[in-house]
């Protein structure tokens, strides 16, 4: 297969943008990501994939979903202990192989892995406030993201999320006699639109149908805002995420589509678990 067959997997063009978000993090934002810790995901991650693989019989070892689930911890998962950070990776790829309902993984890998860990350690927290709120820093993000999601035919998910988000916060700041520039700032977050755009996008744990994905963004950013500014917790948005992800199957029964499959290199045979390699 030549390379550009393998480049219509738009998952490649994902890897690119979230490691280019790592390296401007790091380089540029001075974000406080240990060795140690990135290379316990990375890992740990390529090894649990592998022995899922294995186990259910695959074809062929994939290590692009794996990658893209590494790279989203290592850019808003924290922790000080390695351990940890191994096993946010193993919670993450397993819950692929495990929890599944009609051949699809219900929870976006690294959004569970996130939300299980800190609720569960004290040593496990989200780094949200490392980027900043610069308009032309979350424009570029933003621009990076949706050539992501025009690749992966999802962008109605993310658009959908932060345009009933959006409403829901200028709402709010008209209700309170806010100025705009509030929820315009509350908009400009890098930790919002990486979830906007890699975590509640992911094709393999949407809605299956076009209005089941509108629905179902409307649903996260309804829960979320009510998370952060009703019931007054932080990181709504992951919270949210992982909160209406069982809901997924209950869309797909009710607006019935086809499963999203990511570009092939070959024909893998029917098999009850065959997405987990996405």
């Amino acid at each position: 297969m030549d390379i550009r067959a393998r480049l219509q997997d738009p998952r490649y063009y994902q890897i690119a943008v979230l490691a280019s978000l790592v390296t401007y993090g790091i380089v540029a934002l001075d974000f406080g990501i240990r060795l140690e810790n990135a290379l316990a995901i990375v890992s740990t991650a390529l090894l649990v994939q592998f022995a899922g693989t294995r186990a259910a019989g695959l074809p062929r070892f994939d290590p692009l979903s794996p990658l893209i689930t590494s790279l989203s911890l290592t850019l808003l998962f924290r922790t000080d202990l390695a351990v940890i950070a191994a096993l946010a990776a193993l919670i993450a790829i397993a819950s692929k192989f495990l929890v599944r309902v009609r051949g699809k993984h219900i929870f976006n890998p690294a959004n569970l892995a996130i939300v299980t860990l800190m609720a569960a350690s004290d040593h496990a927290w989200i780094s949200s406030g490392q980027w900043g709120s610069a308009a032309t820093s979350a424009f570029a993000i933003a621009c990076l993201g949706f050539l992501v999601l025009t690749r992966a035919r999802r962008a109605e998910t993310t658009v959908g999320f932060l345009g009933f988000f959006a409403l829901l916060l200028f709402g709010r700041a008209l209700w309170l006699g806010d100025p705009l520039a509030i929820p315009v700032h509350q908009l400009q977050n890098g930790a919002l639109l990486v979830f906007a755009f890699f975590m509640i996008s992911d094709p393999k744990t949407t809605p299956d149908t076009r209005t089941g994905r509108i629905l179902y963004s409307a649903l996260v950013a309804g829960i979320a805002f009510a998370i952060q500014y009703i019931l007054y917790q932080p990181h709504g948005p992951i919270l949210a995420l992982v909160t209406a992800a069982p809901l997924v199957p209950a869309i797909d029964y009710l607006f019935r589509g086809a499963s999203y499959h990511w570009a092939r290199l070959e024909t893998a045979p029917a098999n009850k678990i065959e997405g987990a390699r996405s």
